[in-house]
């Protein structure tokens, strides 16, 4: 007998050979049904897995993370599976499960059209009705290798060759289709309830350009039929929200052909940006940051000696002065370094926390490139604060008060992950224990719910990653804290203690937007465009009906005007339906129409973006009303 020890802690006794099925089945028929793959030891496995030994074993649903990779893992299977029906010649590159959804690329001479997808959909539908078994066998290397061969399947056989030697060489079977595979797979191809073909695109064979181009077919696939509408509805959604089309639409930015991934700041959207970096100066200096300024080209001797030129040059630019050699800098940190080094600080003195909205810049490639999404110059709304060790926790909980504060404004949730220490790390095991352990406390002291993210930490220290939630469901790494014993290490940084010897700070870098550009695109999509009036380039648009309303409406502006509202003016001889419209297509939050009533009475028609016609008030009572939306910050 051997024992299994479910996810509850509850532990169960099971003959030795039984399959993770079986404990299923023994546990409750709905959860037969709904489970897909398990957890055995912290390592996915199929449902026909053995249990050989004691064990953890953690039942996956498609709630799960591991129960959703292995049913989408399956549904690239069931794709290329139809592929090869309908293209024999077709070569089967890689197909992963992702992040809602999957992909499988193909080498094959005609790229794919809308109406090859239509055929291949129906084809994957007859293979899910067939519900063919997935089964899973092993072959020793050469073997494997003649297997691929023998079926045409290059890049099979180059995968299978960079196995490390002694590694078992696993396959799946459905049907007359074989695909090299590690697993897991849900139980047969009629397990997959609701799946979609989403679009093609081209993609590097192992992502070099060097490698001949494939062809890539991206789907999605959902437990159930409503969960699948709500994910196309939201791609939908996401197509009207595009901070691209939005952001031409509403004159907020461009990216012109001279300047690819340096975008171009309009007036409108120069606004949108004076506001985020006037209220995340405001709040800073709240918390007693004190703000400065470094330098965009330092020299090449600071990044060997900050690290970068080992973890980072690839991504870096550079450039001679006086025959010396400079870089662009891709990150302020060192340029904060200096700051602090500039002169012997006391422990009296520490926290000492210094903000910079820096300009970066980043090598990024064309293909990468994404609107404000991804740019190769971007503004950091940066932070470093220098502490003592004893000062950890507390500067860590401040920094985490300060993001969720910024983030309720918007009316972001949010979730939180830890990630630990990367391959290509610098600085001792203890120091990397220490501060990981300094993140994982504050967080608990917190109270939050976290997800460990392991090896995704800084090459300098590990970090809490803060990853935001916006209106249509979609998740974004925005802000982020990371503790750095390395930096003051590399750069001698001291400070006088009580004992008037010299000792170590530690530091924080910071993020809170995390680059102006990107944040906001997300606030572009996440509002639609529509943003609330604190934030809009155009708060108010005054709308008189013919010309002789021309004095009152120019009178209303001039005192919109000294109130600091950012008011426009329609003059011209057109239509008001026509006016309004254009109004509404601006996302407007408020527009004034003024006719011979409002102009007799001192009283302004109000039409609300949110609300509609909102009737007549007198002026006094809108600018009151729309003052009280500003200083609130009303969503």
């Amino acid at each position: 007998m051997i024992k299994v020890t479910l996810k509850d802690g509850s532990v169960r006794e099971y003959n030795e050979g039984v399959t993770i099925m079986e404990v299923a089945e023994s546990i409750s028929p709905r959860l037969a049904k709904e489970a897909l793959a398990g957890e055995v030891d912290g390592e996915l496995k199929d449902l026909r897995y053995e249990l050989t030994k004691d064990c953890n074993l953690n039942l996956l649903t498609f709630d799960s993370e591991g129960g959703r990779h292995a049913y989408r893992h399956t549904t690239s299977h069931i794709l290329a599976h139809a592929v090869k029906r309908i293209y024999p010649e077709a070569r089967l590159a890689i197909g992963p499960a992702i992040d809602n959804g999957f992909y499988y690329d193909f080498d094959i001479e005609k790229p794919f059209s809308t109406e090859d997808l239509e055929k291949i959909e129906n084809e994957m539908s007859k293979i899910i009705k067939e519900d063919l078994p997935l089964e899973r066998f092993t072959l020793p290397r050469e073997e494997a290798i003649r297997f691929m061969e023998e079926r045409g399947e290059s890049y099979k056989v180059e995968l299978i060759n960079d196995l490390p030697e002694g590694e078992e060489i696993s396959f799946y079977r459905q049907g007359e289709f074989v695909d090299l595979c590690a697993g897991p797979h849900v139980q047969s191809t009629g397990r997959i309830k609701a799946f979609k073909l989403l679009s093609v695109a081209g993609a590097y064979w192992r992502g070099s350009e060097k490698n001949k181009m494939l062809q890539r077919i991206y789907g999605t696939s959902f437990a159930k039929k409503t969960q699948l509408d709500e994910y196309l509805f939201r791609l939908e959604e996401a197509k009207k929200r595009d901070h691209r089309k939005l952001g031409r639409e509403l004159d907020l930015f461009d990216i012109r052909e001279e300047g690819p991934g340096f975008p171009f700041f309009l007036p409108k959207g120069m606004v949108l940006r004076n506001i985020l970096e006037d209220y995340w100066r405001t709040e800073h200096k709240k918390r007693g940051y004190q703000e400065i300024k470094t330098p965009v080209i330092l020299s090449e001797e600071l990044w060997h000696r900050s690290g970068h030129w080992d973890h980072y040059k690839e991504n870096m630019y550079f450039t001679k002065i006086d025959d010396m050699n400079y870089a662009i800098k891709p990150m302020n940190c060192p340029g904060g370094m200096l700051v602090y080094k500039r002169k012997l600080h006391s422990y009296k003195e520490l926290p000492q926390r210094m903000a910079e909205l820096g300009l970066v810049h980043r090598h990024e490639l064309s293909g990468a490139l994404h609107g404000l999404m991804r740019v190769r110059c971007f503004t950091q709304d940066d932070a470093h604060i220098f502490m003592t060790p004893d000062q950890i926790k507390s500067e860590v909980l401040g920094v985490i008060d300060l993001i969720d504060s910024f983030y309720n404004v918007f009316g972001f949730k949010y979730h939180v992950e830890l990630s630990t220490r990367p391959e290509n790390s610098m600085g001792t095991d203890e120091q990397w224990e220490m501060a990981t352990n300094a993140l994982r406390d504050a967080l608990e002291a917190k109270g939050m719910e976290y997800k460990i993210n392991e090896g995704d930490g800084a090459f300098y220290g590990p970090k809490i990653d803060f990853h935001l939630e916006d209106s249509i469901g979609r998740t974004w790494q925005c802000g982020t804290i990371q503790l750095d014993f390395q930096m003051p290490e590399r750069f001698d940084l001291t400070y006088v203690g009580p004992d008037g010897e010299r000792h170590r700070p530690v530091m924080i870098h910071r993020v809170v937007f995390g680059s102006i550009e990107r944040f906001i695109a997300i606030l572009t999509e996440h509002y639609a465009g529509a943003f609330p009036v604190w934030l809009a380039p155009v708060q108010v648009k005054i709308l008189p009906l013919i010309e002789k309303h021309h004095d009152y409406a120019l009178d209303i502006k001039r005192a919109l005007d000294e109130k600091d509202i950012r008011t426009e003016i329609d003059l011209r001889n057109e239509k008001i339906g026509y006016k309004i419209r254009e109004a509404q297509m601006e996302k407007v939050p408020y527009m004034l129409i003024i006719g011979d009533k409002e102009t007799e009475n001192g009283t302004v028609s109000v039409r609300s973006r949110k609300g509609g016609d909102l009737g007549s008030m007198p002026f006094g009572e809108f600018v009151d009303q729309i003052i009280r939306e500003i200083e609130t910050k009303a969503k």
